[in-house]
């Protein structure tokens, strides 16, 4: 769905929901402005819904956006700023959930008209924050690499790969904006928000007080409650991502891959560095007139035609085995039933520490034993020095986590069911004290996080994939035991 089909919907929803206002409740004191209660009230909730059927989605979002706005600052004169964001990314998932509740609610309360002057200020607040989230996600676009944000007299022309966060999650998975169509709409929104602002007595209102209230009160309770179904019992029950049951990771990382080399180069945008003067010329002209644009005078950016699959995470599916070599192939070949456990992150803290070790000085000399030569060893000096030690520090309720894991595996591996873990790119070492401390006695492997993240929702998560389709996905404590998954899944 693109966001101009939503947004119809949206405007229709809330024309039925203004006559109902109006000619059915008779509660209209300005028609422009109900409908724009009705609409703006109706977008939120809809886009907060999307996003917290996916809560760790936004949170992943959020920590991106936390990230660059430290690294920002840090090399300004508000460096101050920058442990704050780090702070922050700390309290990502809760500070996700609260700005999820905080959308929805806001929707029902401009709906039914609850608490005008707040509800008011509150969504001109928020639509300025949005506002400024993809402003400074598509202006980024313009700073070069290597150049801080805040360097105005360095930005150059606009190139696309420079944004720092690609995708402002306005809808989490379900509809992906670039970042320039999200910032016109949340433009776009600061037109209700100011008409609000100037008219809040012109504002609807819906049902008697105490009930909007308890609709409210209701509203916070039963969407918080929502959302932590959806990351810390559950994964999401709506799945929006591109790793779901019934895709065949294989067959559409080789569909993506095809279209994305199919892809043609239609024209060149050319910008004179010394005029600033913007020129765009078809492929076939500018390779005829290539040689009048040639030097350090002119920056070029090529237009390219849409792939005909557009590319998913699915695309960057790679995975390296424990000495770093590639086994994305072997993975997407596994034959039959497999298991696939993604662990994004094996909650461990890494200490190092100063250790002293012997450190003994050998020489050699020669002896005559029975006419015979003979080399010998000899301890000069022993001494100690010192080394670096790291220490792991385990998240005990975590390794908790692995035991009822490891005792499904188990039973799978009796029926010759593969199954491999596949987390972050840790140490080879810490990867050895992990599966030594937790149990696990199957293949770990390595991807990058930001691609486990997307695979699921869980952490681990559990996939069975047969043949490379995905059949299931759980979270951990909804993990069933083995007889119950054969039972049901081998007939797939």
């Amino acid at each position: 769905m693109s966001l101009l089909t939503l947004l119809t919907y949206i405007a229709v929803a809330a024309l039925v929901l203004t006559l109902l206002t109006g000619f059915v409740w008779r509660k209209v004191i300005s028609w422009p402005v109900s409908f724009l209660q009705h609409f703006a009230g109706t977008l939120f909730v809809v886009s907060g819904f999307v996003k917290a059927v996916d809560p760790l989605g936004t949170a992943y979002k959020m920590e991106q956006y936390f990230g660059e706005f430290s690294s920002t600052f840090k090399a300004t004169s508000f460096a101050f700023l920058s442990p704050f964001f780090e702070w922050m990314t700390g309290m990502v998932t809760g500070f996700a959930v609260f700005m999820i509740v905080f959308e929805i609610v806001l929707g029902i309360m401009l709906i039914i008209g609850a608490s005008r002057r707040l509800s008011s200020w509150l969504f001109f607040l928020l639509v300025l924050f949005f506002t400024f989230l993809t402003g400074f996600t598509y202006l980024t676009g313009y700073v070069p690499e290597g150049v801080n944000f805040f360097s105005f007299s360095k930005w150059g022309p606009f190139v696309e790969t420079n944004m720092k966060v690609t995708d402002c999650g306005c809808f989490g998975d379900f509809i992906k904006l670039k970042p320039f169509t999200s910032f016109l709409k949340d433009v776009f929104l600061l037109i209700p928000a100011i008409v609000f602002l100037f008219s809040t007595k012109k504002m609807h209102q819906l049902l008697k007080g105490n009930v909007r209230n308890g609709i409210v009160a209701a509203s916070i309770l039963g969407f918080m409650l929502y959302c932590f179904n959806n990351y810390i019992w559950d994964i999401p029950a709506i799945n929006f991502r591109p790793f779901k049951p019934g895709v065949n990771i294989p067959e559409r990382r080789a569909k993506e891959q095809e279209a994305m080399q199919n892809v043609k180069i239609l024209a060149f945008k050319l910008t004179n560095k010394k005029d600033g003067k913007v020129i765009e010329i078809p492929y076939d002209q500018y390779m005829k007139e290539s040689a009048k644009y040639s030097g350090d005078d002119w920056e070029f950016d090529q237009i390219k035609s849409e792939p005909t699959i557009q590319p998913t995470k699915i695309s960057d599916f790679a995975v390296t085995g424990p000495t770093g070599d590639d086994v994305t192939e072997e993975i997407l070949a596994v034959k039959g039933y497999n298991f696939m456990i993604v662990a994004y992150d094996l909650h461990v803290d890494t200490k190092s520490s100063s250790v002293m070790v012997p450190d003994t000085t050998y020489s050699t000399d020669t002896i005559d034993v029975n006419g015979a030569t003979t080399i010998v060893r000899k301890i000069d000096k022993i001494s100690k020095r010192k080394v670096s030690k790291d220490t792991y520090i385990w998240d005990e309720a975590y390794l908790q986590r692995w035991s009822k894991l490891n005792d499904m595996i188990a039973d799978a591996k009796k029926a010759d069911v593969k199954a491999y873990v596949i987390t972050k790119p840790y140490d080879p070492a810490l990867i050895d004290a992990f599966k030594a401390k937790s149990g696990v006695n199957y293949p770990v492997l390595r991807a990058d996080d930001i691609l486990l993240k997307t695979i699921i929702r869980s952490n681990p998560g559990v996939l069975l994939i047969k043949d490379g389709t995905i059949l299931e996905d759980w979270h951990i404590r909804k993990l069933p035991a083995f007889a119950e998954i054969k039972a049901k899944y081998w007939s797939k």
